[in-house]
């Protein structure tokens, strides 16, 4: 399992994913982007609820995250939905090629966040649930919260 290194401030989290998909293997990727994405980055406008991964030509293109325009940025903005590539090392896009070829295997992005002074991608290699594995995990959640409102209501009560 390819493991992301500490993460800086984080920008982006997709809580989503963690919803709908098993996330079997996780991995950093930088983002190609332009000055002004970055500056809005900074500022924290950014969302990836809706956005996937797709592998094309050997290359790696997120789409449909969205990048908020800069206010200052004027005629230097791009559009806030345009693809952006990624960049991984040729050897993860090939496991990840091949791991998607699985049925019911999908890649997806999971954070946004800073590592230094650069943009960084957690993307995850995930299979999907179904509806029967969603309502578990909600009843396990629930069973949790609830043992830790009576633990606490048991030690401050």
């Amino acid at each position: 399992m390819a493991k992301a290194k500490a993460q800086g401030k984080m920008i982006a989290n997709n809580k989503k994913a963690y919803h709908d998909y098993f996330i079997l293997d996780t991995y950093e990727a930088g983002i190609a982007l332009a000055g002004t994405e970055v500056k809005s980055l900074r500022m924290g406008k950014c969302s990836i609820k809706e956005s996937f991964i797709r592998i094309e030509d050997g290359e790696v293109f997120i789409y449909g995250m969205h990048i908020s325009p800069y206010e200052k940025g004027n005629i230097f903005n791009k559009d806030p939905l345009r693809v952006r590539k990624l960049l991984l090392h040729k050897s993860e896009i090939n496991k990840l090629i091949g791991k998607t070829k699985e049925k019911g295997m999908a890649i997806v992005p999971l954070k946004v966040y800073f590592s230094k002074s650069l943009v960084k991608v957690e993307i995850g290699l995930a299979k999907g649930k179904k509806l029967y594995d969603k309502r578990d995990d909600i009843a396990k959640k629930d069973q949790k919260r609830e043992a830790e409102r009576e633990f606490k209501i048991r030690n401050f009560g």
